[in-house]
């Protein structure tokens, strides 16, 4: 076989694991490089465990917040672009282009190295997303949610995902609005809502606008 393979110039790969394992490996391989991709100009942060992309006009202050949440534990994945994978139905997986990898933009500074200043375990390579949140600036004619009783989604890549819009003003602590933001979305996927919890205590009645709150609701119920 080896002679053949040289005449015929066709590579032989040897490996000491079972076949099994080698062919879930090598499928696994592949529905992460083969899988379908956009690039968003946006921040992917991990925040407690979630997967936080967040998006918004150039300027309005991504980059800055993905400093700040660096510098309170949590992990940069992507600053500016980045790269979105469509590895399941269910799942889409966001990572930084090799020659951005770990640089995040300040205006006013340049370009830094996150990896460098913060250390090892202020990066990461890839993350799931789990919840998008749109920062904007403050329009005083704009209605913002204060109840957090509707969910917002949003589309990508033909996945469903949680949404938030933010509004931007100076005063307000992006980063520490953001950590709370993850944990209500992990306490959401667990079942609780606390809005809807408000209300019942209050007596009042919740009646469900979407099929996802009735179920949301259904399920707190």
């Amino acid at each position: 076989m080896m002679k053949l393979a040289e005449k015929y110039k066709v590579p032989i790969v040897t490996t000491s694991d079972t076949t099994s394992v080698l062919v879930a490996a090598i499928v696994s391989f592949l529905n992460v490089e083969l899988a379908p991709r956009i690039t968003r100009h946006g921040v992917l942060v991990e925040v407690y465990g979630e997967g936080i992309l967040l998006l918004g006009d150039s300027g309005v202050g991504k980059s800055e917040t993905a400093i700040e949440l660096v510098k309170r534990g949590h992990r940069l994945i992507a600053d500016d672009a980045v790269e979105i994978r469509k590895v399941s139905n269910k799942t889409l997986v966001g990572s930084a282009p090799a020659n951005i990898r770990h640089c995040i933009e300040l205006r006013g500074i340049g370009i830094i190295n996150a990896r460098r200043i913060f250390g090892m375990g202020s990066v990461k390579i890839t993350e799931k997303i789990d919840l998008v949140i749109a920062l904007e600036s403050w329009d005083p004619e704009k209605v913002y949610d204060r109840m957090g009783m509707e969910n917002e989604y949003t589309e990508l890549l033909g996945n469903k995902l949680p949404m938030l819009t933010i509004p931007v003003k100076p005063g307000r602590n992006l980063a520490i609005i953001i950590e709370v933001a993850a944990m209500n979305n992990r306490q959401k996927k667990m079942g609780y809502n606390a809005a809807q919890e408000l209300l019942h205590n209050l007596g009042m009645d919740v009646v469900p606008t979407t099929p996802e709150i009735k179920e949301e609701w259904d399920s707190f119920s």
